[in-house]
């Protein structure tokens, strides 16, 4: 099994950003936002479950899933919430691992948001936490996803908090300055994970 570091963050804390530093250095990405729409695509039984409780409203006309109609059902209903979890979590976590099993490179990154919600911590070998103050948050997810900043901070508000987040943390990217000062800080921790991946592999063959 390849050597998996979980890279994760709060919202609007630039892990794309990392993300693609690492991925311009060679680095094979599996990606849980890329997955959990993968596992919803039309024809799935995953979407197919969801057109039965919600009815054909939440499809847009082109046959796939309306997300912001489906955020709407569950933001406010915990119940509705933990019926879609458990429906989509088992799939997003086997094909999670379907991906990571496929990758023949020294390290994975693993891109998983909701990594120490979901205590999923103890599923990768080593963590990195990308960090940003609440405040740049907030300003990042209002531009980019065009909400208010009561919706901005409803979706902070629903995530661990920064505190914990750093507390699973073996290694720290702090984004809050220029983008430019990513793609070294990326290249330094390369290195470092295969090392770490090198070394892992060998106490295995002992």
């Amino acid at each position: 099994m390849t050597y998996i570091v979980a890279l994760t963050g709060g919202i609007g804390s630039g892990k794309s950003t990392v993300a693609n530093a690492f991925a311009n250095l060679g680095v094979s990405l599996v990606d849980a936002d890329v997955i959990a729409r993968q596992v919803v695509e039309p024809g799935t039984p995953a979407l197919n479950e969801i057109k039965s409780r919600y009815g054909q409203n939440i499809l847009l006309t082109d046959g796939c899933l309306n997300r912001s109609a489906l955020r709407e059902k569950i933001f406010n209903d915990p119940q509705e919430k933990n019926w879609l979890n458990a429906l989509l979590h088992p799939l997003i976590q086997q094909e999670t691992q379907r991906q990571l099993a496929m990758i023949e490179a020294p390290y994975a990154l693993w891109v998983i948001p909701l990594l120490v919600e979901n205590n999923l911590s103890n599923k990768a070998n080593r963590v990195l936490v990308v960090d940003v103050a609440p405040e740049i948050q907030l300003k990042r997810t209002m531009a980019r996803d065009g909400i208010s900043r009561q919706q901005a901070e409803h979706i902070l508000a629903s995530q661990v908090s920064r505190q914990q987040r750093l507390a699973s943390a073996d290694d720290i990217i702090d984004n809050s300055g220029d983008p430019s000062t990513i793609p070294p800080l990326v290249a330094s921790l390369h290195h470092r994970y295969l090392r770490l991946a090198t070394v892992t592999q060998q106490d295995l063959h002992r």
